[in-house]
């Protein structure tokens, strides 16, 4: 199967998942800076959402830039990647609303948690059909970023229990690890067009 409808399909999903969380920052209606404050919470939360959402829609791009076709199952792996990237607006606005009260910050990470699974059965599936010797699986190698990802999102639940702020410390410190296109595929890419 021909992998464009599948790219297309998944960077509507991640444009509208981005706009739903905007949504969430109402309009305040004083006309000072001061009537900004109560929105704070909510910006820094959509702030870490749109931020791990692009990180997983640049990745996105580079994982199926060094495919050229998709079976069945790849298919259902992204649906089930975007259906929980489709959850970080609910959780963005729980966790903002409540002003990072423990249990939202504990199912933003585990939100964040299922996120970094489903893009291991995608990333892994593709491998899989792509073959071994393939430059996918070149580039991903033993995955240890994604492994260490998973590490810190679990330490970041549980120790979202002592304060939440350590969870959502540790969830940004994935978000920085991952910021920058993963340098794997990049130089896959490079390896397989030139320079990009």
């Amino acid at each position: 199967m021909e992998k464009n409808r599948v790219e297309a399909f998944s960077d509507g999903v991640m444009a509208v998942i981005i706009t739903i969380m905007v949504l969430e920052m109402k309009i305040p209606h004083g006309t000072d800076l001061a009537a900004l404050k109560p929105t704070l919470p909510v910006f820094l939360c959509y702030v870490l959402s749109f931020i791990y959402v692009g990180i997983y829609w640049n990745n996105h791009h580079h994982l199926f830039q060094l495919v050229e076709k998709i079976n069945g199952k790849i298919m259902w792996a992204n649906l089930f990647l975007l259906f929980w990237l489709s959850l970080f607006p609910f959780v963005t606005g729980w966790m903002g609303e409540n002003h990072f009260s423990t249990w939202p910050v504990v199912c933003y990470g585990a939100i964040a948690l299922m996120n970094a699974i489903a893009w291991y059965v995608l990333s892994h599936l593709m491998i899989r059909f792509q073959g071994k010797a393939s430059g996918l699986a070149r580039a991903y190698g033993n995955d240890l970023k994604g492994k260490v990802s998973a590490v810190i999102y679990l330490a970041g639940i549980g120790l979202s229990f002592l304060h939440p702020w350590i969870g959502i410390t540790l969830y940004a410190v994935v978000a920085v690890m991952w910021f920058a296109p993963d340098k794997r595929i990049e130089r896959e890419l490079r390896n397989r067009f030139g320079d990009l």
